[in-house]
Formats: structure tokens, C-alpha cells, sequence
């Protein structure tokens, strides 16, 4: 399992019965995790203490019960800098596992000796953009959702890489990766993040178990000739890390590449145990 474990900001304080205990900076937060299948004794004060707790609704989605809790807040990873704002759909905006692969795509990019052209598909509120532009990598960041674009752009700017060599794009990440191979545009890294399940701008339905692989395969027409990475991100529990090492290797294939896949996690405090939060695959050239 790769799991991050550098965090200050962030902290797994606790997790029980459905749900994670967790600080954000300086808040308090419980949230549902339907990995968290035991029922661990809740001892810790802050279970009773939160500053907001997100309820799931009998009718579906569900609501924050806030007490005092700001509409946004900032909280830093190293020499990251990210906005938190709480979600009508329980998230935060930052998905905390993630920063071991933010970690292991700066070294990468840091120690190609070369300059790195990176695409960002499915680049939600940009943290792995944010990331390898301060590893002095150039970004294309691609979001369907014009919201999570610009969110996006309010953490590069926190970070200081507003000024960087990054291009915001609001659009369908499978109509831009068409538009690309077309225009003969390439990049020396892809990082991914598909939804499990999704609608397309032509109402085309995206399930990741069968969509997954032929978006991976479209992938590699925009990849460069000198390839340095590429990243695939999974939350879809009935695909497992192996899977999706093996989808990757199979639409790479020729291509001189290794696939390594594990779960991500997040050490748990009051345990010392290790909160699986879904998969990756890690494809190195």
C-alpha cells in the first residue's frame, strides 16, 4: 500500500461504524466512508465534539450538520497550499491519500532532467496540477466542470503557480483527448482521476469498468515519444490495483514501460492502522 504519512494539516484521527474523524487545519470533520465496515469503540471527545458532520439522507445525498465551520479554509502539504471548502456531496476537495502520488510525481518530474509536459484528465480542484507545477513541470488541466476548474485555478494561485506554464480547460476529457491526437499534440506524463460514473456532454454514460480501457488506450496516442510517467486513479471498489496495473500495461504495451499498483491509505491515529481510500497505478518509461 502506498499511504501519506507527511501530513500536518490533515489527520485520520479516527474511524468507526461508517464513518471518519477527521482534522482538516484546524477543523473537525466526520464524514461517511463505506469502507469503514467495523465498529471500533468511538472514544475519542471530538466523535461528540465535531465542528460539522456530514448526515446521509433515507432519500439519497444528504446534508452538512455545521456548527461553525467557515465556507472555506486553507490547509498546507509541504509546499503545497490547498482551499477546503465542505461539499453538498461530503467532500472536501482534497482527496488527503493523494499525496503520496503528488510526492512521487514531483520527484519524477523534479529528476528528468528535461522539461515535462503533463496532462491532467479529470483534474477535479487541481492538486495534482498544483503539484507538478511547482515541480516545474508545464499542465494542461482538464475538467468538465467549470466550478472545479476554477477552484483549480484559487490553489495555484494559493501556491504561488498561478504564473506557471498551465492551460485551464473546461470540456470532456474524452472529446479533448480526440481533439488532441487530431491537432498531433502530445505530453510526457497523463495523470487521471475517472469518475466511477458519469454522463458525457452528448449524454453518453461513462461507467468506469467499461469505459476505463478504451480511455486508457485512447490516452496512449497523446503520450510522447519520450514518456516519463502516467498515473491512473480509481475509486471504484470492484476494480482492484492489479486490474487496473493491468489495463495499463496492456493499452501501453511496446511502449517500454512498468506498471506498479497498490492500494492508497491513511494512517488511522487512534489505531495505527491503515484506512484503504482506492487504488492507483503508477507506470514509469
Amino acid at each position: 500500500m502506498w499511504y501519506s504519512d507527511k501530513w500536518k494539516d490533515y489527520e485520520l484521527i479516527d474511524c468507526s461504524s461508517g464513518e471518519r474523524l477527521e482534522r482538516w487545519g484546524e477543523q473537525i470533520l466526520i464524514r461517511p466512508d463505506p469502507q469503514v465496515i467495523w465498529d471500533t469503540p468511538k472514544r475519542d471527545s471530538r466523535w461528540r465534539q465535531a465542528d460539522a458532520r456530514y448526515l446521509r439522507s433515507s432519500t439519497g445525498g444528504g446534508a452538512w450538520d455545521k456548527r461553525d465551520v467557515p465556507q472555506s479554509w486553507q490547509i498546507r502539504y509541504g509546499e503545497l497550499t490547498f482551499n477546503v471548502k465542505p461539499m453538498n456531496f461530503k467532500h472536501t476537495g482534497i482527496f488527503p491519500e493523494q499525496a503520496a502520488n503528488w510526492d512521487w510525481a514531483m520527484e519524477k518530474i523534479r529528476s528528468a532532467g528535461r522539461p515535462v509536459s503533463v496532462l491532467n484528465l479529470f483534474a477535479y480542484t487541481g492538486a495534482a496540477t498544483v503539484a507538478a507545477l511547482k515541480a516545474g513541470a508545464s499542465v494542461c488541466h482538464v475538467d468538465a466542470a467549470r466550478g472545479m476548474v476554477a477552484w483549480a485555478r484559487e490553489n495555484a494561485a494559493s501556491s504561488g503557480v498561478a504564473d506557471r506554464n498551465v492551460r485551464w480547460i473546461v470540456d470532456d476529457c474524452v472529446k479533448f483527448v480526440e481533439r488532441e491526437i487530431r491537432r498531433g499534440h502530445k505530453y510526457d506524463a497523463i495523470i487521471m482521476d475517472p469518475p466511477s460514473y458519469g454522463r458525457g456532454p452528448g449524454g453518453e454514460v461513462w461507467k468506469l469498468e467499461t469505459s476505463l480501457m478504451p480511455f486508457v488506450r485512447l490516452c496512449a496516442g497523446v503520450l510522447s515519444d519520450e514518456p516519463l510517467f502516467v498515473l491512473i486513479n480509481s475509486y471504484t471498489t470492484g476494480l482492484s490495483a492489479s486490474t487496473i496495473g493491468y489495463v495499463a500495461e496492456t493499452a501501453f504495451a511496446g511502449r517500454g514501460g512498468h506498471a506498479e499498483s497498490r492500494e492508497l491509505g491513511l494512517p488511522v491515529t487512534a489505531t495505527g492502522l491503515c484506512l484503504p481510500c482506492g487504488a492507483a497505478c503508477r507506470m514509469e518509461f
